[in-house]
C-alpha cells in the first residue's frame, strides 16, 4: 500500500482525497436539490388561465375544499393575470371565514344575468369544488349539544346553474365534484344541472372509514350512527373497517369487512384513456363519493375511471336490494368542440396537502422518492398518484386549446 513520504501525495491518499470530494459535491447537490428546484419554479414562466372556481364549503384558513386545485394551478405556473398567481384564500366565490364568528358571502348569488354573462366571457373554464356549505354546528362549535343545525350557506343556486349554462353555450370546460348537486341542492335544480350534462345522481353518498366502532373513531358522524339505529333497533353492530352509505332520503346502509366485503377500501379502476394520461391502472380512494347511475350517462360522455366496491355474496345481495351499484363511474368526461365537461364522483380536490410544496419544480418526483403512507385512510397518494397528473392533463390540454383558440382566424 502506497503511503505519502518526503512530502509526496501517494496513490492510495490521493484516492483518499478524491472521494471526499466526491462525496462532499454528493452531499452539497442532495442539500442545494431545494433549492434548484425552486428557482425552477421561479424561471417558469407564468400562463394565463383563468378559473372561476367556486366553493362554498370553507371553515377554516387552510382552505382544503379547494386547496388541491390552487397546489396544481401554482405548480404549473398558471395564473389569472399575465403575472399574477392564484391566491387559495381569495380567488374563489363561496364562504369567507373571518375573525371569530364573522364571515362573508361572496358567492354568484350576487350576480346579475349580465354580470354571469361577462363572467363566462372572461373564464377560460369554471371548477366547481363543493358546494355543501357550512351550517351552524361547523360554523359556532359551542352550540348546545341536540341543537338543531341550520344551513348558514351552501348549496348550488339558480345562478350557478345559469354560469354552467351560459359557459357551455361558449364551448367552454366546466368541472364540478362531489357534492355539488347533493344535499343541500334543491331537487329541481340539480335536475337542472343532470338534464345540461347528461348524467343522473341516484341519491346515495358514502364515505370508507378506517374503523366502524363507536368507541375507537372519532371521525364517526353523529347523525349517521342515529340515523341507522333509528332504522334497526337501536343497534350499531359494526367493528371492523368498511363503508357506510347515506341516502338524500337518511337511510343508512353500512357494509362491513369480511361480512359484506372482501377489500373494504372502495377502489378506482382506470380505462385505457385514463393510463394514457399517466394515471395508474387501479387506485384506492378513502373518503367521500356519491353514486352516480352508469345506465343514466348520455353517449356523449365517456367514463374516463370507475369505482369497484369489492362485495362478496351477503354485501351484493345487501346493494342489491337498496338499488346501489357495485360499479358506477368515478371520472366522467365530454370532451369536443361543442364543450367540455368533467364530473369527478369522489371529493377529489379535499386532500391534507402541504401547499408550500407547489413552489418546486419537480416535487411530484421528490415525493416520490420519499413517499411513506400512514394508512389506508390517508388521501395523499391519492393526491400525487391520481389528482395531480389528472387535473395537471386537463390544465394543459384546456391551456393548449384555448392557446389554439386565441390565435386562429381573426385573432
Amino acid at each position: 500500500m502506497f503511503t505519502a513520504a518526503n512530502g509526496i501525495l501517494t496513490p492510495a491518499i490521493f484516492i483518499d482525497f478524491k472521494m471526499k470530494k466526491l462525496l462532499l459535491f454528493a452531499l452539497s447537490a442532495v442539500l442545494l436539490t431545494p433549492l434548484w428546484m425552486w428557482l425552477g419554479w421561479c424561471l417558469t414562466p407564468h400562463r394565463k388561465l383563468t378559473v372561476a372556481i367556486i366553493d362554498k364549503t370553507v371553515t377554516g384558513p387552510l382552505r382544503q375544499e379547494h386547496i388541491s386545485l390552487d397546489w396544481v394551478l401554482n405548480q404549473q405556473r398558471f395564473s389569472k393575470t399575465p403575472n399574477t398567481g392564484y391566491e387559495p384564500d381569495r380567488d374563489y366565490f363561496g364562504f369567507f371565514p373571518g375573525d371569530g364568528f364573522h364571515y362573508r358571502l361572496k358567492g354568484l348569488e350576487r350576480f346579475s344575468t349580465d354580470d354571469l354573462d361577462r363572467l363566462s366571457a372572461d373564464a377560460d373554464l369554471v371548477y366547481f369544488t363543493d358546494t355543501y356549505g357550512v351550517y351552524s354546528a361547523d360554523w359556532y362549535p359551542r352550540l348546545p349539544q341536540g341543537a338543531a343545525s341550520r344551513l348558514l350557506y351552501g348549496g348550488m343556486s339558480a345562478q350557478d346553474i345559469q354560469l354552467l349554462k351560459d359557459i357551455k353555450a361558449r364551448h367552454k370546460l366546466a368541472i364540478a365534484e362531489f357534492n355539488s348537486v347533493g344535499s343541500p341542492t334543491p331537487e329541481v335544480l340539480r335536475h337542472e344541472f343532470e338534464t345540461l350534462y347528461g348524467l343522473r345522481w341516484t341519491g346515495w353518498t358514502a364515505r370508507y372509514y378506517n374503523s366502524l366502532d363507536t368507541l375507537r373513531n372519532p371521525d364517526l358522524p353523529g347523525w349517521l350512527i342515529m340515523a341507522y339505529k333509528a332504522a334497526n333497533g337501536n343497534r350499531w353492530p359494526f367493528h371492523r373497517s368498511g363503508i357506510a352509505w347515506v341516502n338524500n332520503a337518511g337511510e343508512v346502509v353500512v357494509t362491513e369487512d369480511s361480512s359484506d366485503l372482501s377489500s373494504p377500501l372502495p377502489e378506482i379502476e382506470v380505462s385505457a384513456a385514463g393510463r394514457e394520461m399517466g394515471l395508474p391502472g387501479r387506485i384506492a380512494y378513502p373518503f367521500w363519493f356519491d353514486v352516480v347511475d352508469p345506465a343514466s350517462i348520455a353517449p356523449a360522455n365517456g367514463s374516463l375511471a370507475d369505482f369497484v366496491i369489492d362485495v362478496n355474496p351477503s354485501g351484493a345481495a345487501l346493494l342489491a336490494r337498496h338499488g346501489i351499484p357495485a360499479r358506477f363511474p368515478a371520472v366522467l368526461r365530454h370532451t369536443g368542440r361543442d364543450y367540455g365537461f368533467y364530473y369527478f364522483s369522489g371529493d377529489f380536490c379535499d386532500n391534507p396537502i402541504a401547499y408550500a410544496g407547489s413552489y418546486f419544480k419537480g416535487a411530484a418526483l421528490l415525493h416520490r422518492l420519499g413517499a411513506k403512507s400512514s394508512g389506508p385512510a390517508d388521501r395523499r397518494p391519492f393526491f400525487w398518484t391520481f389528482y395531480r397528473p389528472l387535473l395537471t392533463h386537463i390544465l394543459e390540454e384546456e391551456y393548449s386549446r384555448r392557446q389554439q383558440d386565441r390565435s386562429g382566424p381573426g385573432h
